[in-house]
């Protein structure tokens, strides 16, 4: 098969591996304890409308189920019983703040007799906005939109995101007296549901003062509100969130139905059914995205120097989410940055194929998922006077990857298991 085309088939297997009509069954089954009164559904994240979709489609006609859940801008999907909001990412929103009021209010009244079914997965720290008391919606995009382009890793920004919010970081399930049943498409390292969708039905291990420090570390000039506000909850003038170890959790199932390691395992799986060596390097790389192409590059010469270490043909696979510290005014993601320094790096080494996307099937500020390199295209690029060096100089892999026709365009997955990374060595 064509590299290029076995490269993205492998991408469609990964992808598949997430898909909510596939894993959200799996946890509908006859085990699976109905209440004696209302089944109340609240989700956030860019795969949770096809979770409650699959979610209806498998519940049974006979039981009580009504929800809201929240997903960004294109991802809806067409649901009967579960009310779906679109709203905005990376950004949040009024829309995709007054579905999240509306999810807490109707938390609230859920009793004992009842079940709270949450589905979450990543998007959801920017859907599911609720700001404290005192923080004003545009003061919250000011502060994530800082986040967002000063390097901090997803743990960091949402230990600043739950501090600040009236629903993340545990205090979702806080609000509830029915017991709790999350169901989690992981998209971070490591699949800890407390960095998921900033963790609304998960214990949070951090404290206003670890919020205050991100600020610093990364020297934040955040909206004044924000930072008294920090300040005060830093001061125990404020409540924490609820920590591990709290009766609250008792009554609450956090559960990852989907994970960025089950994905690269299903890609293993068509490589080898192709022939292929194939080795998961691992699913939590993390590191400045041109950075982590260096060490990659580093890593594909030795093995083409040595190939009695690992002998092509071999496919090396690897997930997690690294970060893009924004120094350019050019349009682009962590996916097609990590390439075009991956190109860059190899200068032309023949036999190397690689592609890098984002499962969700959007890369950064791009209508992509991602790219793919082949050994012609940094030879292609220099024919037509496209500097490869001065687009990464200017954060502008989108508009490099552009120009070569090399974008992988898929639209949305419906899941999101975090980055997608595929090298072939041949």
């Amino acid at each position: 098969m064509n590299p290029r085309t076995c490269l993205l088939e492998s991408f469609r297997a990964a992808v598949s591996a997430a898909d909510p009509a596939h894993v959200v069954p799996h946890y509908l089954t006859d085990s699976f304890d109905l209440p004696n009164g209302r089944t109340f559904v609240a989700g956030a994240g860019k795969a949770s409308a096809a979770m409650a979709l699959a979610l209806e489609k498998n519940w049974p006609e006979n039981r009580t189920l009504d929800g809201i859940v929240i997903t960004r801008y294109g991802h809806g999907l067409p649901t009967h019983r579960i009310k779906i909001i679109e709203g905005g990412h990376p950004l949040p929103d009024h829309k995709g703040m007054q579905a999240a009021k509306a999810i807490l209010e109707q938390v609230k009244r859920l009793s004992e007799q009842d079940l709270l079914l949450c589905l979450f997965s990543g998007g959801g720290s920017s859907l599911l906005t609720l700001p404290l008391a005192g923080i004003a919606l545009s003061d919250l995009q000011k502060l994530t939109k800082q986040l967002l382009l000063c390097g901090a890793s997803i743990q960091e920004i949402n230990t600043v995101r739950k501090h600040v919010s009236s629903i993340q970081g545990g205090r979702l399930a806080a609000a509830c007296k029915a017991p709790v049943r999350a169901l989690i498409i992981s998209d971070v390292t490591g699949d800890d549901p407390t960095h998921i969708a900033s963790g609304p039905c998960a214990p949070d291990p951090t404290h206003f003062s670890d919020a205050l420090a991100v600020l610093e570390r990364y020297h934040l000039n955040v909206p004044p509100n924000i930072q008294s506000i920090l300040k005060a909850g830093s001061l125990h003038q404020l409540d924490e969130t609820p920590k591990p170890g709290s009766a609250i959790f008792k009554r609450v199932e956090n559960l990852v139905i989907a994970s960025a390691h089950q994905s690269l395992a299903a890609a293993k799986d068509y490589f080898q059914n192709m022939n292929m060596h194939a080795l998961i390097l691992g699913d939590t790389v993390t590191g400045e995205a041109r950075e982590v192409a260096k060490v990659y590059a580093a890593l594909i010469k030795e093995i083409r120097q040595h190939p009695d270490l690992l002998k092509p043909p071999i496919a090396l696979l690897s997930g997690g989410e690294t970060t893009v510290t924004i120094k350019g005014n050019g349009r682009g993601g962590r996916n097609s940055e990590f390439l075009l320094s991956l190109l860059i790096a190899l200068n032309g080494l023949e036999g190397v194929f690689a592609l890098a996307c984002d499962t969700d099937g959007v890369d950064g500020s791009g209508n992509n998922a991602g790219a793919i390199i082949t050994p012609e295209s940094l030879v292609r690029a220099q024919n037509a006077d496209i500097k490869a060096d001065v687009f990464l100089a200017d954060n502008n892999a989108y508009g490099f990857f552009e120009k070569l026709g090399d974008l992988v365009i898929t639209g949305p997955t419906y899941t999101n298991v975090n980055d997608y990374r595929a090298i072939l060595i041949l």
